[in-house]
């Protein structure tokens, strides 16, 4: 039997996860069976499952690979450019819906709130990284102290989850953002 590399490996786990996380966000936790998960993935539940010990990692897995992707964007274009990049981006405009099932899986995966919680920490870190960055070059308003913004911000975020998940996203959404991003510049 051919040694598969470990660059192999690592495409072949992408996949899985790529495909898993469609497939979770479609089905929800418990409507993505692994009969599902196999088609969505194009892979027995023997290859799925080499990667992943069960069905509980592989969700917690999707779910922190989307935590570092959501960090990294707040990092790099800040919270409201986040929140842009979901609603613009058709692979995350539908992020609404695994972060439904995370929170709601957090309540009985310990595992899962554990990781949640540290994902949730490392995007807060990251924000006030970047708005303390913003503050000190003058580029955001000093009268309001970080704390406050942080929390406009988060639920400026959560508010958008809402109406993705409703469907109630208005063509307006990007001058309601447009006038809180003015609000917060010095």
């Amino acid at each position: 039997m051919p040694k598969v590399s470990d660059s192999d490996l690592s495409e072949r786990r992408s996949d899985i996860l790529a495909a898993a996380r469609m497939c979770f966000v479609t089905y929800g936790y418990d409507g993505a069976t692994v009969s599902r998960l196999e088609k969505a993935t194009g892979k027995s539940r023997g290859a799925i499952f080499h990667h992943f010990q069960n069905k509980e990692t592989l969700f917690r897995t999707v779910a922190h690979r989307d935590m570092l992707r959501m960090t990294e964007l707040a990092s790099t274009r800040g919270m409201i450019g986040l929140i842009r990049y979901i609603l613009e981006e058709p692979d995350l405009i539908n992020w609404w819906s695994l972060r439904v099932e995370i929170t709601r899986r957090i309540r009985v995966d310990e595992e899962l709130r554990d990781t949640w919680d540290a994902d949730q920490k490392a995007l807060r870190a990251a924000v006030t990284d970047r708005l303390t960055e913003q503050r000190d070059s003058g580029r955001l308003r000093t009268d309001i102290d970080l704390e406050t913004t942080i929390q406009l911000l988060e639920l400026t975020l959560e508010g958008v989850m809402s109406h993705l998940g409703s469907d109630r996203v208005s063509d307006r959404l990007p001058e309601a953002l447009d006038l809180i991003e003015q609000s917060l510049r010095a």
